[in-house]
């Protein structure tokens, strides 16, 4: 019965405020069943990925899905369209890469610091928003020993100068645009002690932002265990590359 009533009020929302999944465009759906199974490549689940070219001190990357298609579509509405409650599935999803990690009981979960006229212009931070509810559904899961019970979002990197927009850089142009770039301010180092971290984005292109981040963890006394995002290129999975919606195994995109 209270499925129904929920089912009806669905019904009578769409109609009023009609809206369309974000990663397919099905109406009277923020996500549709298929485009969220497409976040944990349709039950695959997490894996490891492997960057070509990865920068010197990139941690172990766990990520969830191929960064295309109905992914893609979905982190730049969460991400530029402000469709908040997208926080949610993607959360759940990232969770899937941080238990991939097995960091360990009570584990931090750190997200990467989006610049501050990022997030005055979109009027929220993405990645700390995403990460926020990967730490949730980790403690609500109850999942086993060694996989991030007890797991908590802590913001504690900062970005100590500005750096240039990363899109359209190349690798080593990424690498020194954002060396050097982080911190974790003296006094929230002692947060970090005796704690396992797990560095949090959303997206991964070439590591170079994970590298420094893990970079600034470790001057200020914190044990990096691993890397967790939504979402990676496709040549990352080599050939266990899995597009939800379609038959089959595809070879990966190029971005």
């Amino acid at each position: 019965m209270q499925g129904q009533v929920q089912r009806l009020w669905q019904e009578l929302a769409g109609l009023v405020l009609p809206v369309a999944c974000a990663g397919c465009g099905r109406p009277r759906t923020e996500l549709c069943a298929e485009c969220n199974r497409a976040l944990t490549r349709d039950g695959h689940g997490a894996r490891r990925v492997r960057l070509r070219a990865a920068p010197v001190g990139l941690p172990r990357v766990w990520a969830a899905a191929p960064y295309a298609d109905e992914v893609r579509a979905v982190l730049l509405a969460h991400k530029e369209r402000g469709a908040l409650r997208l926080a949610g599935p993607l959360g759940a999803a990232l969770a899937g890469a941080v238990r991939g990690l097995r960091p360990g009981r009570g584990a931090l979960l750190i997200p990467v610091p989006s610049a501050r006229g990022a997030v005055a212009g979109r009027g929220h931070d993405p990645v700390r928003r995403i990460a926020l509810a990967a730490a949730g559904a980790l403690r609500r899961e109850g999942v086993g020993e060694g996989a991030g019970v007890g797991a908590r979002m802590l913001a504690v990197l900062r970005r100590r100068r500005p750096v240039a927009d990363q899109a359209g850089l190349n690798a080593p142009q990424r690498l020194a645009n954002v060396a050097g770039a982080l911190e974790v301010p003296g006094a929230a180092g002692r947060l970090l002690t005796g704690r396992p971290v797990v560095l949090v984005d959303d997206l991964v292109t070439t590591g170079a932002t994970l590298a420094e981040a893990a970079r600034a963890v470790a001057v200020a006394g914190g044990r990096v265990s691993g890397a967790a995002v939504v979402a990676a290129p496709g040549s990352a999975f080599g050939n266990d590359v899995i597009f939800p919606g379609r038959r089959g195994r595809e070879s990966p995109r190029s971005e």
